[in-house]
């Protein structure tokens, strides 16, 4: 991740350049506000006491307070968390809602931990960072390898902790203890919403429009299935475990039926195998990386037949793959602002828990709609004025432009 991060600021540096950006503001947005590293003690199953490291990094709240996920998974290192704080700084800006870019984790498979020690590992983590994080601060949320569930144990430890109970330290909870209506399904709603527009834009029509969808957890496969049910030809999906491809279109209720009863996609009777590399090589309209980053590099990039990549996954594209598409004609659409409908959801969410009214479904998502549409039209309009097909210079260039004029008038 440590060429992610390298990448990140790269990208920063070449909007500058075409913004003409003074080197004192590029020097406030090149590194993080403050990094924080903590040593989290836990009792195990067995008896022993095993010490975790946990990182958490706020990036930048020129715009509002910190908002970032936090992820369990055993490749998470500080380079990783800079970069992910960095991109929710610039997709808070590109969403245009009143919050900054944080990001947090800690090294650690949950898959091999029991429930009691992924518990004691969450209060250990929010302990260690009671000080740094609240709803005025900096705002957790789930993210690859953690859970509503997961975002409950955390409000319920930094309660204790504060003698009050404060549903809005953090985001994606379970509506039982002040979650939102709709903010499972969000990211890959926004995904749809945001691809509808493209399409529109680009004059194609859905009942012309292959996907291939790289990732079936909780954003792929809710992106699917939204786009399935509105007439969307799903040709291939795939998991950890590998894909599956049916050119004539996969129906995804029996696909979901097969995952759930048998951990996988993969051998589903009515489409053929496929690997994860080539699902994304696949003759369709459409790829959508929802998984993993750097999954597209310059190595497979000449090999890429789809028109429009919908960057669902966070940093899918590698900058020097980006550079080959962009010369073939790709429209890449970049995780900034096609998975956006996540941290605008929480924001709805935070809202919510703030006022103490909660909303119904149908207004989550119309106003999710709304927030994310007209992002994409801020983002098409700054493309075209460009006067090139290079959408995440576009998007970038809405973050920056938001950032800079926040610093400037706050004078610092």
């Amino acid at each position: 991740m440590a060429n992610q991060l390298k990448g990140a600021v790269n990208q920063l540096n070449k909007v500058a350049q075409i913004m003409g950006l003074t080197c004192d503001e590029l020097e406030i947005l090149r590194r993080p506000d403050r990094v924080l590293e903590v040593s989290l003690p836990v009792l195990m199953d067995n008896g022993r006491m095993k010490v975790f490291t946990g990182y958490r990094v706020q990036y930048n709240n020129i715009r509002g307070p910190y908002k970032g996920g936090i992820r369990f998974h055993p490749r998470v290192n500080l380079d990783e968390v800079k970069a992910l704080a960095f991109w929710m700084t610039i997709k808070c800006a590109v969403a245009d809602i009143p919050y900054g870019g944080g990001k947090g984790g800690i090294a650690v498979n949950p898959k091999i931990l029991s429930r009691g020690e992924l518990e004691r590992l969450t209060r250990a983590y929010t302990r260690g960072f009671a000080d740094f994080i609240g709803p005025k601060t900096d705002i957790p949320a789930p993210d690859v390898g953690t859970t509503p569930q997961i975002m409950a144990w955390l409000m319920d430890e930094y309660s204790h902790i504060n003698g009050e109970n404060i549903p809005a330290v953090v985001t994606g909870k379970p509506v039982e203890v002040g979650g939102s209506l709709g903010r499972e399904t969000a990211t890959g709603l926004g995904g749809f919403y945001v691809l509808e527009q493209v399409l529109s834009k680009m004059k194609m029509a859905k009942s012309k429009t292959s996907v291939a969808v790289q990732g079936f957890g909780n954003v792929g496969m809710n992106f699917a299935l939204i786009a399935y049910r509105a007439g969307y030809k799903i040709v291939a999906v795939s998991d950890s475990r590998g894909g599956i491809y049916n050119a004539s279109g996969l129906n995804l209720a029996e696909v979901l039926a097969h995952k759930q009863a048998t951990g996988s996609v993969v051998d589903f009777n009515k489409a053929k195998n496929i690997t994860n590399e080539k699902l994304l090589e696949l003759p369709v309209e459409v790829v959508v990386p929802a998984a993993l980053e750097n999954v597209i590099s310059e190595q497979n990039a000449g090999r890429i037949k789809a028109k429009i990549i919908l960057e669902l996954a966070n940093g899918p594209t590698m900058e020097s793959a980006e550079a080959k598409l962009n010369k073939k004609g790709v429209l890449v659409v970049p995780d900034v602002l096609a998975n956006g409908g996540g941290v605008i959801a929480s924001y709805f969410e935070w809202v919510q828990n703030i006022r103490q009214y909660y909303w119904d479904q149908d207004k989550v998502e119309a106003r999710l709609k709304e927030k994310i549409v007209a992002a994409f039209e801020k983002v098409w309009q700054t493309m075209e004025a460009g006067g090139n097909r290079e959408m995440r210079n576009a998007a970038y260039i809405v973050a920056v432009e938001r950032l800079v004029k926040a610093l400037r008038t706050r004078g610092i």
